[in-house]
């Protein structure tokens, strides 16, 4: 490893985030496996760092975004972000939890927006933050083992990160099914829908990791070589035989039309369809459904912009215990009882105010978080 002092910044995760250099390559690794390397603050904090950096430096030609494994169990690239810390902070009011939603999404656009080569190695489970920070790389390779999903209806809060914006780039209605049931993506699937990039099987990954950190790596064109040579070809994609039942439901122009649709079918994957969305919180599918619909029309900053102002209401419409986030979080990692008390607890009574609420900006235009994002 020849790096140089300075091509590694200073970094404040005490080992959550690694760095490495190697020639021209810039090696990241999330280390907190032990988490499913869930995003802290502190991580969101070092990428952030590393990759401004590493835009800047011209020694480095190109970036690689991997993760730490567990000995013996399956692989994690990023599970998401550090959902107890959420729950914990918003019964505490910690200010924490505003720069954590505020940074993320400003990493977010820094690796859509990154100006070199960027390539994400993305196996095992791939959630919520984890396809935030990956869906802006220039390649993302997925294997077999590979889960990409936006499961955040499953906890009360939406698909955010960016979700609006990419969710809606998978050909018809396929975004807002996989936003509104928190559906999981195997690797041919995920590369069908402009979600991955290519294949390569997982027992190559080592080879792959070896040759990044220890070979010659003199240029992107050989970086990214690295993966190329070892590219596969993908698993067959299930979900084109599925597009026209997606399509045919969702649809339709509400939450409570969609799921009245799926209930009124014999067909076993609408029912099964319409069991899932029974177990999501009915305001933030509503929520979830206007998002992806303003956001067709919106650009990346715009979307996280939007987004920014929706995780505001999200904790605080109602605050503490009240939130719905709050309560998913709960049932789903603190109590693990699996049964949130939604509110309300039917899609029929959800309103549109209650829905609009949460589109409404707490800031003005220049005192927004995200003002800076072009």
């Amino acid at each position: 490893m020849n790096a140089t002092l300075d091509s590694i910044p200073v970094l404040q995760s005490e080992g959550q985030i690694l760095a490495e250099v190697n020639g021209c390559l810039g090696l990241i690794t999330l280390n907190r496996p032990e988490a499913l390397n869930a995003l802290s603050l502190a991580m969101i904090r070092d990428l952030t760092t590393l990759f401004r950096a590493w835009a800047q430096a011209p020694e480095i030609e190109a970036v690689v975004l991997m993760a730490a494994g567990r000995p013996g169990k399956p692989a994690a690239f990023c599970a998401g972000g550090d959902i107890r810390f959420f729950h914990r902070a918003a019964l505490e009011g910690d200010t924490s939890l505003e720069d954590f939603f505020t940074e993320e999404y400003a990493l977010n656009h820094l690796i859509h927006q990154f100006p070199k080569p960027s390539i994400a190695l993305m196996d095992g489970i791939v959630m919520g933050g984890g396809m935030g920070i990956s869906q802006g790389c220039k390649l993302r390779v997925l294997t077999e083992h590979s889960r990409l999903a936006m499961p955040e209806t499953n906890i009360g809060l939406f698909p955010d990160v960016g979700g609006g914006y990419f969710l809606n780039q998978c050909p018809g209605q396929l975004g807002k099914w996989l936003a509104l049931t928190g559906q999981a993506l195997a690797a041919g699937d995920a590369i069908e829908l402009g979600l991955g990039d290519v294949f390569v099987q997982s027992a190559a990954l080592p080879a792959i990791v070896e040759a990044f950190k220890f070979k010659p790596q003199s240029s992107a064109e050989h970086v990214v070589a690295t993966v190329m040579e070892r590219v596969d070809l993908a698993p067959a994609a299930d979900l084109p035989a599925l597009r026209a039942r997606v399509d045919q439901h969702f649809s339709l122009p509400d939450v409570a039309a969609i799921m009245a649709s799926l209930a009124a079918s014999e067909e076993a994957w609408a029912q099964q369809t319409h069991a899932t969305l029974l177990k999501r919180s009915p305001l933030m599918m509503a929520v979830t459904f206007e998002q992806l619909t303003r956001a067709k029309t919106l650009s990346l900053a715009e979307d996280l912009r939007m987004e920014r102002d929706m995780v505001q209401r999200c904790f605080h419409l109602r605050p503490g215990a009240g939130s719905e986030t709050v309560e998913g979080i709960r049932a789903l990692a603190v109590d693990k009882d699996h049964a949130p008390r939604w509110q309300p607890a039917r899609i029929e009574d959800v309103s549109r105010e209650a829905v609009l609420a949460f589109f409404e900006s707490p800031w003005s235009a220049d005192q927004h978080p995200l003002r800076d994002l072009k």
